[in-house]
């Protein structure tokens, strides 16, 4: 007897393109071309992708890399990837030649889909990428690139979706490499339906009218969901923006969109909203609520948006080896300055360096259990054993579970210090610094004073220009929103912080 095909493409495209949602918009572009896709026609263009790569020789557990902005070529690439049983590996646009090799050779990818805006840099790394036989271009043809158009034009379509499992392999993602080599995480087939059986049904309760709007990208797991997981689950529309998410560019994105809901990462909250002048921006009217995730929102950007929208940011807490947010606050429950309590269908633990369990208001190291976790790293066996023990993923993130079962973030396991034989958080001194008016930015590491002890210091982003007391401003400042002995004793104002290109501060680089 032949069993269900659990090919997601199933779930998420083909039951809406064969049903009442055929004709309802699945993706927009933002921007003068204005395209949009049906599901119906987002179908018709994934069996067309399937046709090109059966056409040229890619064959079912290949890897097909992707290098493609937010267009509406990108889903039509990664599902009629996952059509072909093609595994599609989206990749951060914002990358080196150096970085792209490295990934490309260590996914084995066979066929390459690349922006023409990106191109430039694949010509010449192809000698050094043996795996690579084929490269689609979306744009005019080049040397050993063919256009995708044309090539998408010429197939034949293949609309049945290779049979797989709910367990099989769907697609790959690379982790964001901020600590190190990228990792190439393995996802399932089941694991994309997981995600949004749980963060997206049971606590953004997305539906087939909601208008989905994300500044995060495509490429990584966050923005996967966002805007194309979360709203095809139930037929909704998502709007593709493929430059920059600035802060002009998202004020522009909700006048042309009016979405009802907003996914973004703190970061470029705390920069819209001095963007704004204090006026709430036009095109917001239909906004239910606004997503965070990445990195830990603090408190004071949290209250600062909701005074300046009227709208709630729902803070959460993902990886891309969980593949979405499994701890998050909730719509009309949020406590800013925490990340809320477990997704329903997840497990969290915190724990000491030897394994066992940390008390009610002591700092652990959070594991996370769940129907999303990732299969593992390819090619990397050490790596896979260390985060992925048993049922239990190993998050590399530091908390402090409070009263009612919240959790507060208190920083990466390598970012926490001791300072008089006490642990300090830097995420905390950097909410206190962030809390004054003054202050855009804050990044807290730990360096050693004259005696070679660890105490705060802190990297400072102003908002406009220093005053000559600004530093002792702070100081006091902090002194007194969190305790004497967690003052940063050095303040250096800079004019930017680094920062990955999915917007996590790099500390170990201000280490």
């Amino acid at each position: 007897m032949t069993t269900q095909n659990q090919n997601a493409v199933v779930y998420f495209l083909d039951r809406h393109a064969e049903g009442g949602r055929a004709q309802h918009p699945a993706f927009i572009e933002i921007g003068d071309a204005g395209r949009q896709r049906s599901y119906g026609e987002l179908a018709a263009d994934t069996a067309r992708v399937a046709g090109m790569l059966h056409e040229h020789g890619v064959q079912p557990g290949a890897r097909a890399a992707m290098i493609v902005l937010d267009t509406i070529e990108f889903p039509a690439i990664f599902w009629g990837a996952m059509r072909a049983g093609v595994m599609p590996v989206p990749l951060n646009t914002l990358l080196t030649a150096e970085y792209y090799e490295i990934i490309l050779n260590d996914a084995g990818a066979e066929v390459l889909f690349v922006s023409e805006a990106l191109a430039a840099m694949i010509a010449p790394l192809r000698p050094r990428l043996p795996a690579l036989k084929t490269v689609f271009i979306i744009g005019a043809a080049q040397t050993e690139m063919i256009a995708f158009a044309d090539a998408f034009q010429a197939a034949s379509p293949r609309m049945a979706p290779h049979h797989a499992s709910a367990d099989d392999t769907a697609f790959w993602l690379y982790s964001s490499g901020s600590t190190g080599k990228p990792k190439g995480v393995m996802h399932r087939h089941g694991a994309i339906k997981a995600t949004t059986d749980t963060f997206a049904a049971k606590v953004l309760g997305v539906s087939a009218d909601d208008v989905m709007l994300s500044a995060a990208k495509l490429y990584f797991a966050y923005g996967l969901g966002n805007a194309m997981t979360f709203p095809m689950s139930v037929g909704a529309t998502a709007a593709l923006l493929a430059g920059r998410p600035t802060p002009d560019s998202m004020l522009g994105a909700f006048k042309a969109v009016k979405p009802t809901i907003f996914y973004s990462a703190p970061t470029l909250y705390a920069a819209i909203i001095a963007a704004a002048h204090g006026n709430r921006p036009q095109g917001l009217e239909r906004l239910r609520f606004c997503s965070s995730a990445g990195e830990a929102l603090p408190r004071e950007i949290g209250e600062s948006w909701q005074r300046l929208t009227g709208v709630e940011i729902i803070d959460g807490v993902g990886s891309t080896e969980m593949l979405h947010v499994f701890l998050a606050n909730a719509p009309g429950n949020v406590v800013y300055g925490t990340a809320g309590v477990a997704v329903p269908g997840y497990e969290l633990r915190l724990v000491d360096d030897h394994g066992a369990d940390v008390a009610q208001g002591e700092i652990g190291e959070m594991l996370v259990k769940g129907p999303s976790t990732a299969q593992g790293y390819w090619n990397q066996p050490e790596k896979t054993h260390a985060t992925f023990q048993g049922e239990w993923t190993r998050t590399g993130d530091k908390y402090e579970r409070a009263e009612q079962g919240r959790y507060i973030y208190c920083g990466r396991t390598d970012d926490m210090f001791k300072v008089s034989g006490i642990w300090v958080s830097p995420f905390e001194v950097e909410q206190a610094l962030v809390s004054h008016p003054a202050v855009l930015e804050a990044a807290v590491v730990a360096a050693r004073d004259e005696s070679n002890l660890e105490k705060p210091k802190a990297f400072v982003v102003l908002k406009g220009a220093a005053t000559p007391d600004i530093v002792e401003v702070l100081k006091a400042h902090v002194k007194a929103s969190i305790g004497a002995w967690k003052y940063p004793r050095w303040i250096e104002i800079v004019p930017d912080l680094p920062k990955t290109s999915t917007g996590k501060i790099q500390r170990f680089k201000l280490r």
